[in-house]
């Protein structure tokens, strides 16, 4: 689901590093914020942001698919 408002990814910042964060769009669709620092993702659930450091994904496990952090 889109985020619907696009102008809060320019005000949020990484919780881990407080870093620029990087809008992810798949199949016209907004699916997380990446943050390039820490190679991590927190996923956008319903087109809210989940920005818990311990619900981010790594970059690389992002990259091969998952997109939900394991409990």
């Amino acid at each position: 689901m889109p985020l619907a408002n696009l102008d809060i990814v320019n005000i949020l910042a990484c919780p881990r590093c407080h870093g620029d964060l990087t809008l992810i769009e798949e199949n016209n669709d907004h699916t997380g914020l990446a943050c390039s620092a820490c190679h991590i993702v927190y996923p956008i659930d319903d087109g809210i942001p989940v920005m818990l450091i311990d619900k981010a994904i790594p970059q690389d496990q992002w990259d091969a698919g998952t997109r939900k952090a394991k409990n």
